[in-house]
């Protein structure tokens, strides 16, 4: 029955991604298209690890970490005013992050896959998560918060706890966490003040 929440987590999330793309088209949110292209490749290849390995319902949370970003980067292209300048640095982690996903294709090893998509996510992360904190103002914390909550749900559904199966929600639950703390940082500050 617990396996059901994954469907749960995977619905708010979605909820959030939809609120993260209302704020892109009205440009208010700037997302870093470097960050959440890169975000939708890797949780796709590690959805695709995990399933080749027997995982079943407590892949949909990675599933979901890879369709919402992917939708948030078409979204980022209709409204100028949701433009993020990317950088050098920007561009630096997107190759880091596309580099590792070529390794995971030379070992075609179901773990190391999943491993290097770890690798892969978190470096497309560092340009989101370094806006997070310099610009809280840029970004929307809908989308971390059900992010965390759907990473949150995989645990529910996991039946043996293998690498294949809690790695990624894992990592899932750091960078969301790390990312939503970046954002409301501000908030939290002035309200303990």
């Amino acid at each position: 029955m617990l396996k059901y929440l994954v469907i749960v987590g995977a619905v708010v999330q979605l909820w959030g991604v939809f609120w993260y793309m209302k704020e892109t088209l009205r440009g208010e949110t700037k997302p870093n298209k470097v960050t959440w292209l890169m975000w939708s490749v890797a949780p796709f290849i590690a959805t695709a690890a995990a399933v080749s390995d027997g995982v079943s319902w407590a892949v949909l949370p990675v599933f979901m970490s890879g369709f919402g970003p992917f939708m948030i980067f078409l979204s980022s292209f209709v409204n100028k005013k949701s433009y993020w300048k990317l950088g050098y640095f920007d561009y630096l982690c997107g190759f880091c992050s596309a580099l590792t996903l070529i390794f995971w294709g030379i070992t075609k090893e179901p773990n190391i896959a999943i491993g290097f998509a770890i690798i892969s996510d978190g470096f497309a992360a560092i340009p989101t998560l370094i806006k997070c904190w310099k610009y809280p103002e840029t970004e929307t914390a809908a989308a971390f918060s059900t992010g965390l909550f759907n990473s949150l749900t995989s645990f529910a559904a996991i039946k043996t706890w293998g690498f294949s199966e809690y790695a990624f929600p894992v990592y899932l639950v750091a960078i969301n966490s790390s990312l939503l703390l970046s954002v409301l940082k501000r908030k939290i500050r002035l309200r303990f003040k």
